[in-house]
């Protein structure tokens, strides 16, 4: 019975992330903290390896469209691997499942999700404004107003990421919108989905490193997410954005409350 639900919340998280965009970590994490009693650590570590597979997929899609703007994509690279790199150096030596850093674990989550929420209803009112400038406009022509903001932000999200395994989705795209203004939203969600492949694979394979991923129920999330994103993207221009989006934001701001001030 519980294969089922995994596979349903799977489903139902990549029928979101099809219709919307919004990154699976925000939506699956405390999905699996409140609703299948997780540990947190399990939670992240599993979700990372979710999040890899799935946007690998969506990667792959964006490339052949040619979207992807490669350079954004190498810069925030540059600087959220080695904060992943680092930030599981500190989970191996202080212990996943170390009550301290499950405190640390939940109160990140809480406010990443808080953070998610707010980047959802800036992005959503945003979101066609920014839809205006044209995908023809050459990706290397679009520079950022302060270069090393790319770079530090890239670490930000890196220690974030690997910690929660949120902050990659809705964070990512509105903050790429503010550091490129000249990019169209088409490219700043494909730089958002690109670059966090290698980052949640990164963060993904060493929490399995250290024991905090559970291989059974990713397969089964993965089972149910994959029918989910092709039925998504499929609905994606008939679905009610804004509100869907609504809906979403006060969701993850109830999660992210309840995790902070629990």
């Amino acid at each position: 019975m519980h294969d089922i639900a995994f596979i349903g919340a799977g489903f139902f998280v990549g029928l979101v992330v099809g219709l919307t965009g919004v990154g699976g970590g925000s939506l699956m994490t405390p999905i699996l903290i409140f609703f299948f009693d997780i540990k947190p650590y399990l939670a992240v570590g599993t979700d990372l390896l979710f999040a890899a597979v799935t946007k690998a997929g969506g990667t792959m899609s964006l490339a052949r469209q040619r979207l992807v703007p490669w350079r954004v994509v190498l810069t925030l690279s540059a600087g959220s691997l080695p904060a992943a790199g680092l930030t599981l150096w500190v989970l191996h030596e202080v212990g996943p499942s170390d009550p301290a850093l499950q405190v640390v674990i939940k109160t990140g989550l809480g406010v990443a999700l808080l953070l998610t929420a707010a980047a959802m209803l800036y992005k959503a009112l945003r979101g066609k404004q920014r839809a205006q400038l044209s995908d023809d406009v050459p990706a290397r022509v679009a520079k950022p107003r302060h270069p090393a903001l790319t770079l530090a932000f890239g670490a930000l999200i890196g220690a974030l990421v690997t910690l929660t395994s949120v902050g990659a989705g809705a964070i990512g795209v509105s903050v790429l919108m503010l550091l490129y203004p000249h990019l169209s939203l088409s490219r700043v969600i494909a730089a958002d989905i690109a670059y966090a492949v290698p980052l949640t694979l990164v963060a993904g394979l060493g929490h399995a490193a250290i024991g905090s991923v559970d291989v059974q129920l990713l397969s089964l999330l993965l089972l149910g997410s994959l029918p989910g994103i092709w039925l998504g993207t499929r609905l994606v221009h008939k679905a009610p954005d804004r509100l869907i989006r609504s809906f979403l934001s006060l969701l993850l701001a109830w999660a992210g409350s309840k995790l902070v001030f629990a």
